[in-house]
């Protein structure tokens, strides 16, 4: 299951979330009112010699303890569930590099979502004759949380609810009935939980993509949800933009090939957009349409459709199209 995106996208949005349920002795030293900041390009140049190909979630995050002190925090995510013989040995080696780059302290940390709770790769050591070294870091199992309380924990932390999806689509592998009834309860329950609209959102966006379901059910589940709604707008259209996305570009590759591939390429976001559109809208201001036709850079339509995706409502995107 190819989730590092969803794990990367929900941990940028929700750190503090995240540090509060698997970690909470760490996030009670955290000084969250003075923020924090996420150090990618720094920590790209820090592992870009790195020969690793493992499908790893690497975060450098730069946070304020109480008292004023200022800490680094390496979190390593593993989001494909595999194991590896090197593991602990990489967290050393970057821990090590970022340590020697900023002189500051360095604590890292690992969430591991593997099926297996004997992979434990939470220490490197080296010893020979009269020297040794031991490096071990806090390390968290998703598939620990099996047997976890998560109704109780939903309303004081929404990362609850993650890991439960996480967990169930695990479970459900194979199940896509059981699979739609875990997903649509998820769902429902997202519109009861009294979060910020940003933080339910993301939390969608992950519960929608990595519980993937054949076309009928989630057309089905999309049927549901569309009626419990009445005449509201969907916030979470993740789904929308999915079918949106795959209609556009079906009719685009179609005259691509028959028009040419920049041509085609254009038709492609074209159609993607006004398909996103209509599918999170029910249908798409004829207006718009005719201004979306008449794009022909793809930076744009690359732009728009981005916007297509996480506007609210049509006259949000007609706003849009006239400035």
């Amino acid at each position: 299951m190819k989730t590092d995106s969803f794990w990367k996208e929900v941990l940028e949005t929700l750190f503090r979330e995240f540090m509060q349920f698997f970690f909470p002795k760490i996030y009670q030293d955290i000084d969250f009112g003075k923020g924090y900041q996420f150090l990618d390009k720094e920590f790209q140049q820090i592992t870009k010699h790195s020969k690793s190909g493992k499908k790893i979630v690497d975060k450098l995050v730069k946070v304020y303890l109480k008292g004023g002190w200022e800490t680094w925090l390496l979190i390593h995510i593993e989001i494909q569930g595999q194991k590896g013989t090197d593991f602990a040995q990489r967290m050393y080696m970057y821990n090590y590099r970022i340590f020697d780059k900023y002189r500051k302290e360095v604590i890292s940390l690992a969430l591991l979502t593997d099926p297996d709770p004997n992979y434990l790769p939470n220490i490197y050591e080296t010893k020979r004759w009269d020297f040794y070294h031991v490096f071990k870091f806090p390390l968290v199992k998703i598939i620990n949380y099996i047997n976890y309380d998560f109704e109780r924990a939903y309303n004081k932390n929404i990362f609850a609810l993650i890991v439960q999806a996480y967990l169930k689509t695990l479970e459900t592998e194979g199940d896509d009935q059981t699979r739609f009834r875990w997903k649509r309860q998820f769902i429902l329950l997202l519109y009861e939980l009294g979060f910020t609209h940003e933080t339910l959102v993301q939390v969608y966006r992950f519960i929608e993509w990595i519980m993937v379901l054949p076309d009928p059910l989630e057309d089905r589940l999309y049927d549901d949800l569309k009626q419990i709604e009445g005449d509201k707008t969907m916030p979470f259209l993740t789904y929308a933009e999915r079918k949106g996305l795959k209609e556009g570009r079906k009719k685009g590759l179609i005259e691509g090939i028959q028009k040419g591939m920049q041509k085609g390429q254009i038709l492609g976001l074209q159609k993607a957009i006004i398909s996103v559109l209509e599918v999170k809208f029910a249908q798409a201001d004829q207006t718009v349409i005719e201004s979306v036709n008449k794009i022909q850079s793809l930076k744009k339509l690359e732009d728009l459709l981005h916007q297509a995706k996480i506007v609210k409502s049509m006259e949000e995107f007609a706003e849009l199209l006239r400035d």
